[in-house]
């Protein structure tokens, strides 16, 4: 004869239900999630004290019973706060636990609380709440990394550096249109973001398990008491519907991918001693003494696979799943809490990277070559009424000269340069300056240094915002 299952079923699944024995332990374990949904106690009782609320309007509750139940739920809270909740065997998740200890404390008269509620709708309301509520924090972390490095390039106008395209030599820019390059990348991040709140900031809760819910609970009045900005609009797909999370975790796909190649600049920097990392975010080998590796920007770089991995994982989890909720949806819990504390971490890192990071305007000088003024080269003759497409070929002409001859391209003579095109004057001597150069490129989002100072000032101005 097998076994009876021994484990705990708590108090909401006891024997004497739809169950008549316990579950297997090891199946009440790997059922359980409070260890991971604790993180959302605060939106779970917030959720509950609504609903409270709610169902005394219609009547499932007198005023008395409703005030007893905040006030059971209020002292719930601050067990929590105050780090003094106990979880028990039998608190399968954060939904169980808060309503296990809420009948403990006023007794069975928090059993109505549950009237018409469901854990489905009520797990899609506390995350909806958590991850807005996260959201909108990244959102000001933001904000530090692009003020601060705005100001950061601020302060290092001045300094130029070499840009390459396919990793070659290209053209002269600044080292600060280089840095708001990837601020541009982050203000799209954030606003992003923004675009995303509103999705998420519906309220599902009243939508029962699938159907609804049966007592004619006000949903809007619901969704106004936790700072929704409106209700679901179907409680079939209010219940399993994980598209907010899935969403955040493509965006924070992105935004590490962002974050990556940032990193990745200053690895490739660094190496050349272009730019000088901070001690704060390096750290040395076990073996040689000289080693000071830029491991805040390797991890940095290596956050952005993991990351990709949560945004697919969870997508390949979703695929095949029928209407409506199904046990599958409580794995996006896990890379959803961790999505954020990643990117809050990589926020902070970044930030700090930057603003006590080094540029050694020297070594970025010496970066530098005057073939990357080649452009420049086709560009005065342009001047002078000679089509692109013509002075392209004159200035790659110059440019095979130079090597055939072994020597740098602005060292060629004035006779040398008319032997290829007899249009170049005495002044085409002035091309080979990096400052000038980079002040001809001042459109908008140029590198100019009015144009990479406006940039500055547009991106500060954004953060504001955030």
């Amino acid at each position: 004869m097998a076994e009876e299952a021994s484990g705990s079923r708590g108090g909401l699944f006891g024997a004497g239900g739809r169950f008549k024995g316990g579950t297997d332990p090891i199946m009440e374990k790997f059922n359980e999630s409070i260890n991971f949904d604790k993180r959302m106690w605060a939106q779970d009782l917030r959720g509950s004290i609504a609903y409270c609320k709610a169902i005394q309007k219609v009547g499932i509750l007198t005023p008395e019973e409703s005030a007893t139940i905040i006030s059971g739920l209020e002292s719930v809270y601050s067990e929590w706060a105050d780090n003094k909740f106990e979880i028990k065997a039998g608190d399968e998740d954060i939904h169980t636990a808060n309503e296990r200890r809420l009948t403990e404390i006023i007794g069975p008269l928090g059993g109505k609380l549950h009237t018409g509620r469901s854990r489905n709708d009520q797990v899609a309301t506390d995350t909806r709440l958590w991850i807005v509520e996260a959201e909108k924090d990244i959102l000001k972390d933001i904000a530090t990394l692009l003020h601060a490095s705005s100001e950061f390039s601020r302060e290092h106008i001045d300094v130029l550096m070499a840009g390459y395209t396919h990793l070659q030599p290209a053209q002269p820019i600044r080292f600060s249109h280089w840095l708001m390059s990837h601020m541009a990348a982050i203000t799209r991040d954030a606003e992003r973001l923004k675009e995303m709140i509103p999705r998420a900031n519906q309220c599902p809760l009243g939508s029962g398990a699938l159907a609804g819910n049966a007592f004619g609970v006000d949903r809007e009045f619901l969704a106004k008491e936790l700072g929704f900005e409106g209700v679901t609009s179907n409680s079939l797909d209010s219940v399993c519907d994980r598209d907010f999370v899935v969403e955040f975790l493509m965006w924070h796909a992105l935004l590490l991918t962002h974050l990556s190649q940032l990193a990745e600049d200053l690895i490739i920097n660094n190496m050349l001693k272009c730019v000088d990392i901070d001690d704060a975010y390096a750290t040395g080998s076990s073996l040689m003494p000289q080693k000071k590796n830029p491991d805040a920007l390797e991890l940095l770089r290596g956050k952005a696979g993991v990351a990709l991995g949560r945004s697919v994982g969870l997508m390949a989890t979703l695929k095949g799943l029928p209407r409506a909720y199904n046990k599958d949806l409580q794995e996006d819990k896990v890379p959803m809490f961790d999505g954020v504390d990643t990117v809050k971490d990589c926020l902070a890192i970044a930030t700090g990277v930057i603003v006590t990071m080094r540029p050694n305007p020297k070594m970025l000088m010496k970066a530098l070559c005057p073939e990357m003024l080649a452009t420049d080269l086709a560009d005065y003759l342009v001047r002078k009424g000679v089509p692109f497409r013509e002075t392209h070929h004159i200035s790659g002409a110059c440019v095979r000269l130079a090597e055939e001859q072994e020597v740098c391209i602005d060292t060629l003579t004035l006779e040398q340069l008319q032997k290829i095109d007899s249009r170049f004057e005495e002044d085409v001597l002035k091309v080979w300056d990096y400052v000038a150069s980079v002040e001809r490129k001042s459109s908008i989002g140029g590198t100019s240094k009015a144009r990479v100072l406006e940039q500055v000032e547009n991106t500060i101005a954004f953060a504001k915002t955030l």
